[in-house]
């Protein structure tokens, strides 16, 4: 299988697409809505920190397992060890693990949808359509349909394109169209008034709040989900990555592009909330804690938008096409997930399996959606908080315990010949068997209090 595996074609190609597998509305939305909740500046700096001592190493063994198995998540658990009981529990971790992007995709469409529809409301409202304007941003059963079915269908073409002329190539045109409209977007909104105030709460930290509970808590969870771990979609890039590759560099090239779309995120987003403020728009309630965290995006900033006339329309146009790109980097890795690991175990063609498993996916979706209040938020729980945390915590064990030293100095070794002999490799391997899943148990622990 690991012969005619496919893999990506350059090394940018790589760190674009597992860049933006990790980009997604945890960036765009929740990284600014927890600075906001949780004192600007001061979370900015332990998040930084947390992506560096959790996320980061923890990324490296997911890459790792997918590279060294050369397959989708199931069997590059079972690669891990030759022992027949170690290879069921790999098995069963893998399957776990395969679960959260499943899961994960059948509620993120639906937000996704909402993107496209505000997207398309936006353009809808520069031409006069007040009627199609509405319904697009009204919250209605088949406006929630419409806009999943337009994601998934966007999703798929280009899953079923393969890895090179499919996730490569789109990942190397909409990441860096994310960061042209990120800079777009920032320097309109710095010259509005109330920006540099929101700059300043972003940028300058209270030191007071550096070491509150809530905080740290906030901001290790953040940077957990940040990068996706536990979600497989950097296992199953991984594994389509060339073994001539500096795994640790990779790792670190993947990490640094998507905490570079957190922080833009909120150097775009801060301000813009002290603008509206600014405009009399409500944001933080009496006690300083945050309006409308969860429906930031879909109330404040359109409410925003609407403040600044002509050019806050295009602004909306602008935004919501970011968010859309941002949400399919995402999607397009979730869905790779399960549609490789189809097509290998059951030699399937690439192009009807994408269609039939999105298909499948997109149908649960659609029961969310006509059972909205009793079933969206249990999903996006059990997947975000149950599952991903689980899938994380077993990952880590399984390649800190179950994978041997010798078998990981190996498989890093491949693309980094002096690996021995360096201060990584002398403190990641114990680092990984003991720090790791203590920090990630705290998050599981937080996520079920």
């Amino acid at each position: 299988m690991a012969g005619n595996r496919e893999h990506f074609g350059s090394r940018m190609g790589f760190i674009l697409a597992a860049a933006g597998a990790a980009v997604g509305l945890g960036n765009i939305w929740g990284f600014p809505t927890q600075a906001a909740s949780n004192g600007g500046g001061a979370f900015l700096l332990v998040y930084l920190l947390m992506i560096l001592v959790v996320a980061f190493p923890m990324l490296i063994v997911e890459m790792a397992i997918g590279r060294h198995g050369q397959a989708n998540p199931i069997d590059s658990m079972r690669s891990l060890s030759a022992n027949p009981l170690a290879k069921k529990a790999g098995a069963v971790v893998g399957s776990i693990g395969l679960m959260v992007p499943c899961l994960v995709l059948a509620f993120y469409s639906i937000v996704a949808g909402w993107l496209i529809t505000f997207l398309l409301a936006a353009i809808t409202d520069i031409i006069g359509l007040q009627a199609a304007t509405e319904w697009l941003k009204g919250f209605s059963v088949s406006r929630n349909l419409f806009g999943a079915a337009i994601f998934y269908l966007l999703t798929i073409m280009i899953v079923q394109s393969g890895v090179k002329q499919g996730i490569e190539k789109w990942s190397t045109r909409l990441m860096p169209a994310l960061f042209v409209l990120f800079g777009l977007m920032f320097l309109y909104i710095m010259t509005q008034d109330g920006a540099m105030e929101g700059l300043k709460h972003y940028l300058v930290p209270d030191f007071s709040k550096v070491l509150e509970p809530k905080l740290l808590l906030a901001a290790m969870g953040q940077g957990f989900f940040s990068l996706t771990i536990g979600g497989c979609s950097m296992l199953i890039y991984g594994s389509y990555l060339s073994k001539q590759e500096n795994l640790p560099k990779m790792a670190m090239s993947v990490t640094l592009v998507d905490t570079a779309v957190a922080f833009i995120a909120g150097l775009v987003v801060l301000p813009a909330m002290f603008v509206a403020m600014q405009k009399g728009v409500a944001i933080y309630a009496e006690d300083g804690s945050l309006l409308s965290s969860d429906t930031l995006v879909f109330t404040v900033l359109p409410m925003l938008f609407d403040s600044l006339g002509f050019v806050g329309q295009l602004l909306a146009v602008v935004f919501f096409v970011l968010m859309t790109i941002a949400a399919l980097t995402s999607s397009i890795s979730m869905l790779e997930c399960p549609v490789a690991l189809v097509s290998e175990r059951f030699d399937t063609a690439r192009k009807p399996t994408s269609w039939v498993l999105g298909g499948v996916i997109a149908l649960f979706s659609a029961v969310i959606i006509f059972n909205f209040g009793a079933l969206f938020g249990l999903v996006a729980t059990v997947a975000t908080q149950y599952f991903q945390p689980v899938a994380a915590l077993l990952f880590t064990l399984f390649g800190g315990w179950v994978w041997s030293r010798h078998s990981k100095l190996k498989e890093l070794s491949e693309g980094c010949p002096d690996l021995e002999r360096s201060l990584f490799w002398k403190i990641w391997p114990l680092y990984l068997k003991v720090v790791c899943p203590i920090l990630v148990a705290t998050v599981l622990y937080a996520s079920f209090s």
